[in-house]
C-alpha cells in the first residue's frame, strides 16, 4: 500500500531515515529544474539591454543568490520542505531598478557593472534589513487578515503565469497581440504540441502516483525520448538547437564581488534619491511574497507556518545574498509544493536545491544545450495548468459568486498589471467584498415588548396588570456585530417599519451589548432613526453602550434630547415599566395598609389580623444588608414599601442584582418551607419597610390554625406559578 505521505510504495529492508533522506534529495532535484531555469530567464530579464554584455555575471549572481536563498531559507523555515530562490516578480521589479540606473550611469559615461552590482548587493541587504524588522516587530501577522479570494488569486495568477512562462520557454516569444504571428509558424506548433503531450503524461501518471521517483523518469525519458527522434530523422544537436527544438547553451558563469574601495568612490551616489523608490518596490514586493508565498504553501499543502520566522529566516538570507552581490528572493510556493509533491519533507530539499545551483555556477550551463525545451515547458504547462485547476475550477465550489468574481479579476489584474497592483486592488476589492457581505448579516439578534419581557423587579399584582395591558409601548432590540454605514441603514429600514406597524410604541430600548463596535459612518443613520422616533414621540433608551460607540454617537449629536443612555437593559426595563406605571394610574398609588394587602392576599379580615400579629416589622436603610448567603433560611419577609434586591456573588469580589422585589411582595417563602440555608444575599436598594414571619411563628401557626397556614401555602405556590411564567416568557425571548 502507498504511503501518501512520502510517496514510496513499502521498500523491504531499506532504512527509514534513508528513505526520507532519498525523498528529500529526489524532491530537492526536481525542484531543482525549476530553480535553474527559472534563474536563467531571470539573469536574462534583468541583464538585458545594454546590460547583455554582462550576462555571464549575471548568470553567477543568480545562481548564487538561489544557492544563499534555498539553503538558508531551507535550514531556517518553519515549513522544512520549503525551497527559496529569485521569484518572478522582485526578478521584474530589480530589472526596473538596474535599467534605471543604467540610464543614469550611461548620461555619466561611467561604467556599468560595478555601479549595478553594487546597487543590487545594497538593495537587497537593505531589503532583508526590512523583513527582519517586520518579523521582529510581528508585524507580517497582517497577512491574516487578507480576504481568501486574494490570496487564491494571487496563486491563481500565479498558475496563468506559469503558463504563459513556458510558451515563451518553448517558443522564445512572450504571449502578446503583436507576437501572436509567430505562433502560426509549424515548427512552434509542433513545439507547443509536444509540450502539450509532455504535461498531459505528468497529468496521467505523476499527477495520480506523486511518486518521488516518478517526476525524474518522466523527464529523463522525455529527454531520452527527443534525442532519438532526432536521431531517427537525421537532426543533429546543433541543428535542434537552432530549429529552436533545445536550449542554447548560456555563457560561462563570472563571479565578482563589487565591495571594492575605488568602485565604491566612483558610484553615482547622486543618482541614490532617483533609485528610492525602485528600491522600496524591491523590498516591497519581497516582503508581499514572502507573506502571501508562504500563506499560499499553507493552503496548498495544508500546515501552518510561523511568519514571524519565515521573515526573520528570509531576511538573513537576503542580506547574506546581497553581501555577495546577490538580488532578492524568497520562498517559491511552486517549487516548494513541486518539492511536497515529490516526497520531499525535510531540509535536505532545499540543501540539495542549494547544491545543484553552485554545481550549475560550477560545471557549466552549457549542458542546459542538450535538453528540450518541450520537455520543461511541459512541465511548467501542467504545473501552471494544475494551479489555475485548482484556483479557477475547484475554489468555484468553496466561495460564494461574489467572492469567486473577485478572485477571477484579481487573477485578470495581476496578469495585466503585475503582482504589485494586483495585491493592493485585490485587497481593496477583498475589503469591499467583505463590507457588501457584512451589510447583509442581520445586526438585529432578537426583538421584544414590555407586555413579554419584563425587568428582574417584582411588582403587585396591579402593576403587573398595567404592564400586561400596556407593555407593547415598550419595543426592545438586540443588536449584533460589527454596525457600519450598511448594516446600520438596514437597522434604520427596520426601525422605521416597526414604528409603523407598532404606533403604540413609546419607548424604544437599543442594546448594544453583542455589537463589536460602530463605525462613524453609521451614525448618519442613527441620526435618521432618532428623527424617526422623535416625530412620533417615542424615546430612545441605549443600553450596554460601550465607551467606544457612545464616543462616536456623541461626536454626531446623536446623544442628546430623546435619548437616554442607561448601563443595563434590566435597570432600563424598569425605568420604562415605572413610567408607565406612572401614567397609566395616573398618580402614584397610595400606600395601603398591611392589613389591606393581607386581606387581599388571605380572604379574610381575621386572617389577616392573626397573620400580623405573628410577624415583626423591620426598617431598614438604602444599602443594608437583610439576609446573607448561607445563613439559615429561619424567616420570610413580606414587603410593605421599598424595594430589596437579591444579590449573588460575581467576579473581583463585586455583587450581581438578579431580581429585584417591590411593595407588596414576599421573599424567603421558600426557604421557610424547606428549611435550606440562603443561597443569595438580600440586600435594600432604598429605605424599606417590611415585616418578618420566622419559623417559630410559622410552626405555631401549622399547629395553632392549619385552615390560616394552608392558605399561605396556597399563595406561596401561586407566587411561584407566576415567577417561573416570567421565567418562562423570558427563556422564549432570548432563544429566538
Amino acid at each position: 500500500m502507498t504511503d501518501p505521505a512520502i510517496g514510496f510504495g513499502p521498500v523491504t529492508g531499506v532504512n527509514p531515515s534513508l528513505k526520507r533522506a532519498l525523498n528529500d534529495i529526489l524532491g530537492g532535484g526536481a525542484a531543482s529544474v525549476l530553480t535553474v531555469t527559472f534563474g536563467l530567464s531571470y539573469a536574462l530579464l534583468i541583464f538585458a539591454g545594454p546590460l547583455s554584455p554582462y550576462l555571464s555575471y549575471g548568470i553567477a549572481a543568480t545562481f548564487i543568490s538561489s544557492a544563499v536563498l534555498a539553503a538558508v531559507i531551507g535550514l531556517g523555515s518553519s515549513l522544512p520542505f520549503a525551497i527559496a530562490g529569485p521569484d518572478s516578480s522582485t526578478a521584474a521589479v530589480t530589472g526596473i531598478m538596474a535599467a534605471s540606473l543604467v540610464e543614469r550611469i550611461e548620461a555619466a559615461h561611467l561604467p556599468l557593472l560595478p555601479p549595478v552590482l553594487i546597487t543590487l548587493g545594497l538593495s537587497t541587504v537593505l531589503t532583508g534589513v526590512v523583513l527582519c524588522g517586520l518579523g521582529l516587530t510581528r508585524m507580517g501577522r497582517a497577512i491574516r487578515y487578507v480576504p481568501y479570494p486574494v490570496v487564491g488569486g494571487f496563486l491563481g495568477a500565479t498558475g496563468l503565469l506559469i503558463v504563459m512562462g513556458a510558451i515563451r520557454v518553448i517558443t522564445d516569444h512572450p504571449v502578446q497581440l503583436a507576437t501572436l504571428p509567430h505562433f502560426t509558424n509549424g515548427v512552434t506548433l509542433s513545439e507547443l504540441g509536444a509540450a502539450c503531450a509532455m504535461a498531459l503524461v505528468l497529468y496521467l501518471t505523476w499527477h495520480r502516483s506523486r511518486s518521488a521517483f516518478g517526476l525524474p523518469i518522466i523527464l529523463i525519458g522525455g529527454m531520452l525520448t527527443a534525442h532519438l527522434v532526432f536521431w531517427i530523422a537525421g537532426i543533429s544537436p546543433e541543428e535542434a538547437r537552432a530549429l529552436g527544438w533545445t536550449f542554447q547553451p548560456p555563457p560561462p558563469a563570472t563571479f565578482m564581488l563589487p565591495w571594492h574601495t575605488d568602485d565604491l568612490a566612483r558610484y553615482p551616489w547622486s543618482a541614490v534619491p532617483d533609485l528610492l523608490g525602485n528600491v522600496v518596490a524591491v523590498i516591497f514586493v519581497t516582503a508581499s511574497s514572502t507573506l502571501f508565498n508562504t500563506t499560499g504553501i499553507e493552503v496548498a499543502v495544508h500546515r501552518e507556518a510561523n511568519l514571524e520566522r519565515e521573515l526573520n529566516v528570509t531576511g538573513a538570507a537576503n542580506i547574506l545574498t546581497g553581501a555577495l552581490a546577490g538580488y532578492a528572493g524568497c520562498v517559491s510556493v511552486s517549487r516548494s509544493i513541486l518539492n511536497f509533491s515529490s516526497g520531499g519533507r525535510g531540509r535536505l530539499s532545499g540543501l540539495t536545491v542549494a547544491a545543484m545551483s553552485l554545481l550549475m555556477l560550477a560545471v557549466a550551463p552549457e549542458l542546459l544545450g542538450f535538453m528540450p525545451k518541450f520537455v520543461l515547458g511541459g512541465l511548467l504547462l501542467y504545473l501552471g495548468a494544475d494551479q489555475l485547476h485548482k484556483w479557477l475550477i475547484e475554489s468555484r465550489k468553496r466561495l460564494s459568486r461574489l467572492e469567486y468574481l473577485s478572485l477571477v479579476a484579481i487573477i485578470a489584474i495581476i496578469v495585466a498589471w503585475g503582482f504589485v497592483p494586483g495585491i493592493l486592488i485585490g485587497v481593496v476589492i477583498g475589503c469591499a467584498t467583505f463590507a457588501f457581505s457584512a451589510a447583509r448579516v442581520e445586526s438585529i439578534k432578537y426583538s421584544f415588548d414590555g407586555s413579554e419581557y419584563h425587568s428582574s423587579l417584582d411588582r403587585s399584582r396591579d402593576d403587573q396588570q398595567v404592564l400586561l395591558a400596556h407593555g407593547g409601548k415598550i419595543q426592545g432590540l438586540n443588536l449584533q456585530s460589527y454596525l457600519f454605514f450598511g448594516s446600520a441603514n438596514r437597522l434604520y429600514q427596520h426601525v422605521k417599519l416597526l414604528l409603523q406597524q407598532r404606533p403604540e410604541c413609546r419607548y424604544l430600548l437599543v442594546d448594544f451589548k453583542l455589537v463589536t463596535g460602530v463605525d462613524s459612518s453609521a451614525a448618519y443613520s442613527f441620526a435618521q432613526i432618532k428623527r424617526s422616533a422623535g416625530d412620533l414621540g417615542v424615546e430612545l433608551i441605549l443600553v450596554h453602550l460601550s465607551a467606544a460607540a457612545e464616543k462616536v454617537l456623541r461626536s454626531s449629536d446623536f446623544i442628546g434630547a430623546g435619548v437616554t443612555v442607561i448601563p443595563e437593559l434590566d435597570h432600563a426595563l424598569e425605568w420604562c415599566e415605572n413610567e408607565l406605571i406612572a401614567q397609566h394610574q395616573e398618580l402614584a398609588q397610595e400606600e395601603a395598609s398591611l392589613r389591606d394587602w393581607f386581606t387581599g392576599m388571605l380572604d379574610s379580615e381575621d386572617d389577616a389580623d392573626e397573620l400580623i400579629r405573628r410577624c415583626q416589622r423591620l426598617e431598614v436603610e438604602a444599602g443594608e444588608i437583610i439576609v446573607q448567603a448561607g445563613d439559615p433560611a429561619d424567616s420570610m419577609h413580606f414587603i410593605l414599601d421599598g424595594r430589596v434586591g437579591i444579590m449573588i456573588p460575581a467576579d473581583d469580589d463585586r455583587t450581581t442584582r438578579v431580581r429585584s422585589l417591590g411593595r407588596y411582595t414576599t421573599i424567603g417563602e421558600m426557604g421557610l418551607v424547606s428549611q435550606t440555608p440562603r443561597s443569595a444575599t438580600i440586600q435594600a436598594e432604598v429605605d424599606s419597610v417590611l415585616y418578618v414571619l420566622n419559623t417559630h411563628q410559622f410552626d405555631a401557626i401549622k399547629s395553632e390554625d392549619p385552615a390560616l397556614s394552608h392558605k399561605l401555602l396556597t399563595y406561596f405556590v401561586s407566587v411561584m406559578a407566576e415567577r417561573l411564567t416570567f421565567a418562562n416568557r423570558t427563556i422564549s425571548v432570548l432563544r429566538r
